[in-house]
């Protein structure tokens, strides 16, 4: 997948600030932000992107950067966090499952409801979570409360969160997010990691 830029990239936020008081002959180091829109044929997902740069010099070298087509050339763009894509019908679930079938892929579907506070508080964890493994690994999610309960209870879910780990077009394994987030966050790497091996 390709990462492109939309055609206004703006800063959105500067972590360390310029400090006048620090001697002027030493560059500050500020850490910029981008939002990014990634797009492949078959999905398109919003990125958050950080490189960090000293002084004037390097700003340049991150417009440089820009090629003609919007596309980032030669910068980290690893991805901070990468929003889950969500998935509303049980056509799109199986459309999701068989794409990765067929590519020899495993995908995480993570299953909440909006009215779950934990699924709410884990969420951007998740999507942390999630740009560790971009991507190889595509991550998703499933509100319980907008897809008919048919496919909620072919997928076994009985308690939100449920994040599950599918494979070879089946159910490989789940981890069930009622306790602390660090902890699901743990069992959810290990999922993965044992998932990859099977």
């Amino acid at each position: 997948m390709s990462v492109r830029l939309n055609p206004t990239v703006r800063l959105l936020r500067s972590i360390v600030p310029r400090d006048p008081s620090r001697d002027s002959s030493k560059a500050s180091s500020d850490l910029l932000v981008l939002r990014v829109r990634a797009s492949s044929s078959s999905s398109s997902r919003s990125l958050l992107c950080s490189c960090k740069f000293d002084g004037t010099e390097a700003r340049i070298g991150v417009l440089n950067a820009l090629g003609r087509e919007g596309s980032v050339h030669g910068l980290d763009d690893s991805p901070v966090s990468v929003e889950l894509t969500a998935i509303s019908s049980e056509s799109q679930f199986d459309r999701v499952i068989a794409e990765a079938q067929q590519l020899e892929e495993s995908v995480i579907v993570v299953w909440m409801a909006g009215w779950c506070r934990k699924c709410i508080y884990l969420k951007p964890k998740l999507e942390k979570l999630a740009a560790d493994y971009y991507p190889r690994l595509r991550f998703y999610c499933v509100d319980v409360n907008a897809v008919p309960h048919k496919l909620v209870a072919r997928a076994g879910v009985t308690k939100m969160p449920t994040i599950q780990l599918w494979k070879d077009g089946k159910k490989q394994a789940e981890v069930i997010g009622g306790h602390k987030a660090y902890l699901v966050l743990n069992e959810v790497r290990d999922m993965i990691e044992n998932g990859s091996t099977l």
